[in-house]
């Protein structure tokens, strides 16, 4: 990156931050870099963009630990130049790292939209139907290639609390869009409800949904998905068609 942008740089990097914030609920930090030259910038011609961010709070409330999404060769119109606006005359493909902290994915959990999704539901348990009222979840990713669940759920109709722990495996869907969970093991309580597990399955697929990570313009798909301890690891490729700007 040039350690001197020039000015049409430096005025196209604040309203492309500007317009990106704009779409964030929160936003620790955000940095975007444009790298041109001025003869260039005439042209409609930008060698490279850089988008970096921290802290960045989606819809759903779902907080992502660091974003980083990386264009080459991107092709602007030159009299959005003068407006300070970045329009794109033809799409361009992007490299994007999404990482997301255990303590990212247990917000989202326990979100008033998460809450809410599962209270809306019908669950049999026990050949009842009943409602359920999520007390505490609690998201784990220990390693191995594994994320882990372990939920206290209120059954309202009668009151009392139940259980629910297991772990799984999860994986991108073919279409790049989805995460579902494969090979689900329960802990130490019995499976009480294969409703009830499926409703916590379903969520946390909910949560990892590669659309929750789209911004207007920009379309995530993921081709690899990384387990760590703490941390969860996205790398995809984005189409974007334009970049958000003030």
């Amino acid at each position: 990156m040039s350690d001197n942008p020039g000015l049409g740089e430096q005025a196209l990097n604040k309203a492309a931050e500007i317009g990106l914030s704009s779409q964030l609920d929160e936003v620790e930090n955000l940095d975007v870099d444009i790298k041109t030259d001025p003869l260039k910038l005439v042209q409609g011609e930008v060698d490279e963009v850089t988008i970096e961010g921290e802290g960045l709070v989606m819809q759903k409330d779902l907080r992502i630990e660091e974003f980083e999404m990386q264009m080459t060769n991107v092709a602007i119109n030159p009299l959005s130049v003068a407006f300070g606006k970045i329009e794109l005359t033809k799409p361009t493909e992007a490299h994007t790292r999404v990482v997301l902290t255990e303590a990212d994915i247990n917000r989202a959990f326990n979100s008033e939209y998460v809450r809410s999704q599962l209270q809306s539901q019908k669950i049999h348990i026990n050949g009842q139907l009943t409602t359920i009222e999520p007390q505490e979840v609690e998201f784990r990713l220990p390693g191995d290639g594994k994320v882990a669940l372990n939920a206290s759920i209120k059954l309202v109709e009668t009151g009392e609390n139940q259980q629910v722990a297991f772990s799984a495996v999860p994986k991108i869907n073919s279409n790049g869009k989805s995460v579902t969970l494969e090979n689900i093991e329960y802990g130490e309580s019995e499976e009480i409800s294969p409703d009830l597990t499926k409703a916590l399955v379903d969520q946390t697929s909910e949560i990892l949904n590669l659309s929750n990570f789209d911004l207007e313009g920009m379309t995530l798909k993921v081709n690899q998905l990384k387990v760590e301890v703490g941390k969860l690891i996205l790398q995809a490729e984005a189409h974007v068609e334009k970049i958000p700007s003030a």
